[in-house]
């Protein structure tokens, strides 16, 4: 994950490059696309695409307003695109397109920590002694990706300063399934081959490389080494398709209407990704740790969210893929209810809501409900065990199957919850 310093004094954790260069192995093991079949992929494949606000998104100030109250601050509620339901005014395009979200304002995640929230929200799961369970995007990847996919099956774009293979996202699923960071929506560094060496050249080093691979396999054959293989025969492939990283592609009015700032380029990029058949991309924006200034901090922030993220979904159902492509915004936690004496919003897991589009949900939806402000849940309490079935039933997984890792049976998601039925369709 990138760096970030949150303003509770937390820190993300950081991925080094040599990390990334030792497992690399992400990239090998989706498999490769059919460029003929491109197009029929991209509309019948389903995918994943989590938008995650790192810090911790204040649902007062998107998704569940709470105008004209004590805790509801100083913005107004507006009317979307579906009668009787509101929307914080920092998201007017996002507003248009309520018909097209569903919204569930009734999660209670059950922490207030920023790292404990951010596997909860991504494994559906608390952390337990003894095993690590693996996150959204591997169990996607995993589930409902192609062998025949040129790309890596999960991946995150991250804000400029992260990159990196981050192995342990995947647990038991294994490093097949791991995701792969790309730092500022950058290809991953030294993946191409140098302007200064000729392709002729390039071919007998990987030639040699090979034959020295195959002696060592011969005594020493692994699952490691296997791994290693396939990462340099996946890089090989993904040469082949590095136009998808190139933004210039798209034509201005594309770029345009994401926006000419980094998030916009990322969200852009995401969807490119998704059409070139990724199964998993989540997209990072940062820094939503409002402990001060929650409401100036909103301003900006949501400013650039809202129109790549309604860009993306206007774009994704222009191109038939919406449908089939599951959309989620979440965050680590919400903020509280009460403003501090620092006009700041703290950590708040007790109910917060997250938006849902796409694959499987019932646009126009809104689940669950709390008080008139914010202080708790009065209907349809949820947890990210909810949540994490809902995704999978959302793109035709049961989640109610095993994985079996060391022969032990392992739900794909946690038995005592179940989908939020509701908000499907």
């Amino acid at each position: 994950m990138p760096a970030c310093t949150y303003a509770c004094g937390t820190a993300d954790h950081t991925v080094s490059r040599r990390a990334f260069l030792g497992s690399t192995a992400a990239l090998g093991l989706a498999g490769f696309a059919n460029p003929a079949s491109a197009k029929d992929l991209a509309k019948q494949q389903k995918r994943v695409i989590v938008v995650f606000l790192e810090g911790g998104l204040s649902q007062l100030e998107s998704w569940d307003p709470k105008p004209n109250t004590d805790t509801g601050g100083p913005f107004k509620a507006i009317q979307t695109s579906v009668p009787g339901t509101r929307y914080c005014e920092l998201l007017p395009l996002s507003a248009k397109n309520a018909h097209r979200l569903g919204i569930v304002r009734s999660l209670n995640s059950q922490t207030d920590d920023h790292g404990v929230g951010h596997t909860v929200m991504l494994t559906g799961r608390k952390p337990e002694a003894g095993i690590t369970y693996p996150h959204l995007g591997a169990v996607s990847a995993r589930m409902l990706g192609s062998q025949e996919a040129a790309l890596p099956g999960h991946i995150r774009i991250l804000p400029k300063g992260g990159s990196g293979f981050n192995g342990a996202d995947a647990a038991f699923l294994g490093p097949k399934f791991s995701s792969v960071g790309l730092g500022d929506g950058k290809p991953p560094a030294d993946l191409f081959r140098p302007a200064n060496l000729p392709a002729a050249d390039d071919e007998v080093r990987e030639a040699f490389r090979k034959k020295l691979d195959e002696r060592f396999a011969k005594s020493r054959k692994s699952a490691a080494t296997d791994a290693y293989t396939e990462s340099f025969v996946q890089a090989e492939r993904v040469v082949k398709k590095a136009e998808v990283f190139d933004l210039d592609k798209e034509p201005s009015k594309i770029a345009d209407k994401y926006g000419r700032h980094d998030f916009g380029r990322h969200m852009l990029l995401a969807r490119r990704l998704l059409e070139a058949g990724v199964t998993y991309v989540k997209v990072s924006h940062s820094n939503y740790d409002t402990h001060h200034e929650n409401f100036d901090f909103h301003i900006e922030q949501l400013a650039e969210f809202d129109r790549p993220f309604a860009a993306l979904i206007e774009d994704l159902a222009d191109r038939g893929m919406l449908e089939s492509t599951l959309v989620v915004v979440m965050s680590e936690m919400g903020r509280t209810p009460r403003i501090n004496d620092r006009y700041g919003r703290d950590h708040w897991g007790k109910c917060w809501s997250v938006a849902l589009a796409g694959a499987g949900v019932r646009g126009g939806a809104v689940v669950g409900k709390t008080n008139a402000t914010g202080t708790a849940v009065t209907d349809r309490e949820v947890w990210s065990g909810h949540l994490f079935h809902t995704y999978m039933k959302a793109v035709g997984v049961d989640s109610t199957k095993n994985f079996y890792p060391n022969e032990r049976p392992v739900p794909i998601a946690d038995p005592k919850a179940a989908a939020i039925d509701e908000i499907l369709v």
